[in-house]
């Protein structure tokens, strides 16, 4: 677990040294295997700052994600701050906002960001979603936006997720899950975590998570399959792999789902 941590970290890392040199996700050398789920949707959002959004999504939580003028808001893998900025537009002057990463380089970005803005209650902290360092019953709600697929432990995830809300308190992901038996190639694939896809479990056994952890009224909001090109899926599978990956509608879906402690 602490390998695929490591490649993650240093993935991101990557990617916010180029987003400083303003190069973008995939201008700079990127491998042809790899890939991000870009959000144009963004752009139309209250509060959206371009330069905090790094491409690297692959829904809009915040948009279901119930936040009210006021609330304490936690996003996690908060990256550059796109998701943060997105929901202080919503909880206003009297609200708070904190982002947590465990990336060093993605934390003094978000900073970066934040003091072009101004803001004085939004806060990024570095630290690991499977060990928050926050107090009990602190938040009001939890958003997330294609990041708890990247952590190898989802039930201590989940498990964090439901420690840190309040009473009532509720969380928002969007995320990758896939359909079928995915791959372990395409699992494997280093190259590929950016993408938001080496980490994901089925539909099924994420939703499973989530209930077992004791999170009540969940609603799965908005899901949509997220089409590989083929060039890349050849790229990972031999034939007879990738005839099976066709025929059985076997994919990745990114999924927005809540649910309430």
């Amino acid at each position: 677990m602490n390998a695929i941590k490591t490649v993650v970290r240093e993935k991101y890392a990557e990617i916010a040294r180029k987003s400083e040199d303003n190069c973008g996700c995939g201008c700079c050398g990127q491998s042809q295997t790899e890939f991000t789920i870009l959000q144009d949707e963004y752009k139309e959002v209250d509060g959206y700052v371009a330069d905090a959004d790094l491409g690297l999504g692959c829904g809009l939580p915040t948009t279901f994600a119930g936040i009210r003028e006021g609330d304490t808001v936690l996003d996690l893998g908060s990256g550059a701050g796109n998701d943060v900025f997105v929901a202080r537009s919503i909880v206003g002057e009297s609200g708070k906002v904190i982002g947590l990463d465990m990336t060093p380089e993605m934390i003094n970005t978000a900073i970066r960001n934040n003091q072009k803005m101004g803001y004085k209650n939004v806060d990024f902290k570095l630290g690991d979603i499977e060990n928050m360092p926050f107090e009990n019953d602190c938040v009001d709600v939890v958003v997330s936006n294609c990041v708890l697929n990247l952590v190898p432990d989802k039930n201590t995830a989940f498990k964090e997720i439901y420690r840190v809300l309040k009473s009532g308190g509720h969380f928002c992901v969007s995320d990758i899950v896939t359909k079928g038996d995915l791959p372990e190639q395409i699992k494997r694939s280093a190259e590929l975590y950016v993408g938001c896809v080496s980490g994901a479990l089925k539909k099924e056994e994420y939703l499973k998570i989530i209930k077992n952890t004791g999170f009540k009224n969940v609603q799965v909001h908005i899901s949509k399959d997220i089409i590989i090109p083929e060039e890349q899926l050849k790229e990972i599978l031999n034939d007879e792999q990738y005839s099976i990956v066709i025929e059985n509608d076997i994919g990745i879906i990114s999924m927005t789902v809540s649910g309430y402690k």
